[in-house]
């Protein structure tokens, strides 16, 4: 592949990291929404979130948030490390606090589901993602 094809393959591939993560963003935040509208006494427990759990929570959906514009701006190595550890940061929160010591609410795993198989795409996705220079 010559290096124009090889600039196209980079920009193509941080373009669908980019759009990845949109999808993944708002699939978090519809499915909060329907977790404060539709589950009872949802709107409760999150307002007693201790402090240190909502920033916590904050700074994970940063990550998410950032990661649509880090994924069109860094480079080849630092952008691929960047999704890798960030989508394996969300799988993680995500199965954690979904399935683990609960049983969740239909939509909520549904969402999960959805989640789950953008980030473990997103890891593969750059895991597979050859080296432009090399």
């Amino acid at each position: 592949m010559n290096a124009t094809g090889k600039i196209a393959e980079t920009k193509n591939r941080q373009m669908m990291f980019s759009t990845l993560w949109i999808f993944a963003t708002l699939n978090y935040i519809y499915c909060d929404v329907f977790t404060v509208f539709f589950l009872p006494g949802a709107e409760a427990s999150t307002a007693a979130m201790p402090a240190g759990a909502a920033l916590g929570f904050s700074v994970l959906m940063e990550t998410a948030i950032a990661m649509v514009l880090l994924s069109r701006v860094l480079k080849y190595g630092a952008n691929r490390w960047a999704n890798i550890i960030v989508a394996a940061i969300h799988t993680a929160a995500v199965f954690l606090t979904t399935f683990v010591g609960k049983q969740p609410a239909a939509f909520n795993a549904f969402f999960a589901v959805i989640e789950i198989a953008c980030t473990l795409f997103i890891i593969w996705y750059a895991w597979k993602w050859p080296n432009p220079e090399g």
